[in-house]
């Protein structure tokens, strides 16, 4: 169903792939212990929901504060390679699901610095 009111940034594509990582993060963080509920999984799941937030927070406002925000999503995103690394370490994901993480933690990355210097060429 096409949705009555749309948002710009609803149309960028590393807004949409960071919904699908935060779903993906959601996933994973189900299997966490019950005693990680307010550490690791609490952790992971804000950095993930992150990314996303603040691409849709920062791009409203000016191409510099949008520039800022789009850090902060950047940040958000390399904070999910710890989360995941953790994760790892901890025995709560599997050696594959680490390295997804890191495989859309780079798509990420590397969408968010192009859109970022995208921006800055075109002030």
């Amino acid at each position: 169903m096409e949705k009555k009111y749309h948002f710009k940034f609803e149309d960028l594509i590393m807004y949409q792939k960071a919904l699908d990582f935060g779903d993906y993060v959601f996933e994973q963080i189900k299997s966490f212990p019950k005693e990680e509920t307010y550490r690791l999984s609490s952790q992971f799941i804000r950095a993930a929901d992150a990314i996303a937030l603040n691409i849709a927070e920062g791009s409203s406002s000016t191409k510099l504060n949008f520039n800022r925000y789009l850090q902060i999503a950047w940040d958000s995103a390399h904070e999910c390679v710890v989360c995941s690394t953790k994760a790892l370490r901890r025995g709560f994901i599997d050696k594959q699901t680490d390295e997804k993480n890191r495989e859309l933690v780079t798509e990420l990355s590397k969408m968010i610095t192009s859109y970022k210097n995208y921006i800055k060429s075109n002030k």
